[in-house]
């Protein structure tokens, strides 16, 4: 596993390089796996976090050890595969520290293999047991598990809820009265006669059941005691019971990186501002070895399947073509495509775009890690100032802009209206600066008043010196948002700010926005591939997500009730079943979908919904 840097002597800490500067500011907050690499390419450093920003963050804004030192002085990019899970990212992890080999890791000389859980079935009274190695002996094997401690700590549960013996079997057939496990109830005395097979049977089967995942019975014992306890005031008793209900969800969580199957390639695509990005991970074995994310050049309009076969012809003209390869779309000429590549490889090559199970959940995780590497991608600091250059030409700046804001408003039926303002300078997002207002005091619904209001509040400051005067502000909205916001400012006396409204185009498709400036009757319209039009949108695009987010926090605030009653198909049985299984909202919080789906009546697409409640606001600076 990577080394803990936290667990390193402290020493003078390193200045962050200027290219992984400008990376941090496009790594989500989200769980995965980064790398660290020098300017050749070469991996550094593999890593997993809960958090991917700050983690990565911390290596350039505290003290670090000598080693560590040295390494970021060497990096020269950063790369990111977001997951689901901490559970998946530390599985990731170190199939990629297995197969690179970075030099600033701690490497496992014995390269040992995921640990497992046997239970000796051939045994009259079968034993429960930590193993690693060759699963071809007697015996029913679970696994893997993404670590030790979660083996040890799964089968100190089990002892807890069913006494299926964990002792060797020479401690076992030299008993002659029971031993401590039996006079703390984590035993039933088979090496003594105490128990009968039959019972002790039923025992093996209930840890059989919750070892091949069918848990909910359990879970649903552990409920029903958890609310009695609480009715009874055994507050207590009903906290322990609700931290094992958390620990069985924990450990027996879905391990999307590691799962059955054989080797394939999973190609996933994402478009947005004229870049195409595709997403290429490596699976074989069933394992997650890995994944890369490439940007061919092409049209704007290319379709996913066009763009899908084209990528597949070049890429594996060179390379060993897997017998299956996993697309998000249909690549063109699909089955000439297959015969092709089958003659190619020398044998049969199955092109897929409709998958269910494992491969569906490959292929949803492709397609995030492919608009992670293409947000990344477009704001780069190359692509950045070339945009920004476009900007200035198309609006016939006098210069290139240093500080831009922009302006979005969003409320729900006039509801908790939040107003949000966004800085860009000539670096990028400049997060620091962004700010949030609620919106009082006017007629719900009223997207001006609530406009006005927010621009008085923050250029009253500005005014006042707290802040720079911008040299552009984006409003979002057509004549009359620009309006209310062109007032505001005149009143303000800080009439010089060029303002520019930015409305959805007649069909309201991306790429079609129009551009109103004051005192002009008719919009300036860009090319749907124009630089400055998709720096734009990405401005406009931001301010919108802030809005959003804050707009939702504060309806969060307000009602009493919890994020289960918002959601569409969550009616009252529903919740306390969720609640019942994870033990309460933070439980529920930390499950993954499939964790979700496994509760009754939940089906996949509803426990989408349900964990998008939860994390949709998650990513973002």
């Amino acid at each position: 596993m990577a080394a803990d840097v936290n667990e390193a002597p402290e020493s003078a800490g390193a200045p962050a390089p200027v290219a992984a500067r400008e990376r941090l500011a496009q790594i989500p907050q989200s769980p995965g796996v980064y790398r660290m690499l020098d300017a050749a390419g070469t991996v550094l450093y593999v890593g997993k976090a809960k958090n991917l920003k700050r983690r990565v963050g911390s290596y350039f804004s505290r003290a670090l050890n000598q080693r560590l030192v040295v390494m970021v002085g060497q990096i020269a990019d950063i790369e990111v595969t977001v997951t689901r899970t901490e559970g998946e990212a530390l599985l990731l992890e170190s199939n990629l520290i297995k197969s690179l080999k970075p030099r600033f890791n701690v490497l496992l000389r014995d390269d040992k293999s995921y640990p497992y859980i046997h239970l000796s079935t051939q045994d009259p009274f079968p034993r429960l047991a930590f193993y690693r190695g060759s699963r071809k002996g007697p015996g029913r094997f679970f696994g893997p598990y993404p670590s030790a401690s979660a083996v040890r700590e799964t089968l100190q549960l089990l002892q807890r809820l069913f006494p299926v013996r964990q002792c060797e079997d020479s401690f076992y057939r030299t008993r002659s009265r029971p031993c401590l496990q039996y006079q703390i109830k984590r035993c039933t005395g088979p090496c003594v006669g105490l128990v009968s097979e039959a019972v002790y049977a039923e025992d093996v089967a209930y840890t059989i059941k919750f070892l091949d995942g069918r848990t909910q019975e359990v879970i649903g014992e552990l409920a029903t005691a958890m609310e009695q306890a609480a009715a009874e005031l055994a507050f207590e008793r009903a906290a322990v019971l609700r931290d094992q209900i958390a620990t069985l969800q924990r450990i027996q969580e879905r391990q999307y990186v590691s799962g059955e199957g054989g080797d394939l390639d999973i190609i996933a695509t994402a478009q947005e501002g004229g870049v195409h990005c595709v997403q290429v991970f490596f699976i074989r074995g069933g394992r997650n070895l890995g994944n890369k994310a490439f940007f061919p050049l092409a049209p704007e309009e290319t379709e996913e399947g066009t763009l899908i076969a084209g990528f597949l012809t070049q890429f594996y003209a060179d390379k060993q073509i897997p017998a299956e390869l996993v697309c998000s779309a249909e690549p063109d000429d699909l089955e000439l495509l297959e015969s092709a590549l089958a003659e190619q490889a020398g044998h049969r090559v199955q092109i897929k775009s409709r998958v269910r199970a494992e491969r569906a959940r490959w292929l949803e995780m492709a397609r995030g890690n492919a608009q992670v590497a293409l947000k990344s991608r477009l704001g780069s600091q190359a692509g950045y100032a070339r945009r920004l250059t476009a900007l200035r030409e198309a609006l016939d700046l006098p210069e290139l802009p240093r500080r831009m804001e922009c302006f979005d408003i969003s409320h729900t039926m006039g509801e908790r209206t939040v107003a949000s303002c966004v800085v860009f300078d000539e670096t990028g997002p400049r997060t620091s600066d962004y700010r949030r207002f609620n919106i009082a005091g006017i007629v719900p619904g009223d997207d001006y008043g609530a406009m006005s209001q927010a621009l008085t509040r923050r250029y009253t400051r500005v005014r006042d010196g707290e802040y720079p005067v911008p040299d552009l502000v984006f409003i979002d909205g057509g004549r009359g948002q620009l309006g209310a916001a062109a007032q505001a400012v005149e009143e303000l006396g800080l009439g010089a700010i060029l303002l520019v409204g930015v409305s959805k185009g007649p069909d309201r498709r991306p790429g079609t926005e129009q551009l109103w400036l004051l005192g002009q009757g008719t919009p300036v319209i860009l090319p749907a591939d124009s630089p400055a039009m998709h720096l734009v949108q990405q401005i406009r695009d931001e301010a919108h997500r802030f809005a959003i987010t804050g707009h939702r926090q504060q309806r969060a605030k307000v009602r009493t009730a919890s994020v289960l009653e918002e959601i569409a198909g969550v009616g009252p049985k529903r919740r306390q079943q969720l609640l019942r299984a994870f033990g309460g909202l933070r439980g529920l919080a930390r499950a993954g979908v499939e964790d979700i789906a496994r509760v009754a009546g939940i089906s996949r697409e509803l426990a989408a919904r349900i964990h998008d409640a939860f994390h949709l606001d998650t990513p973002g600076p």
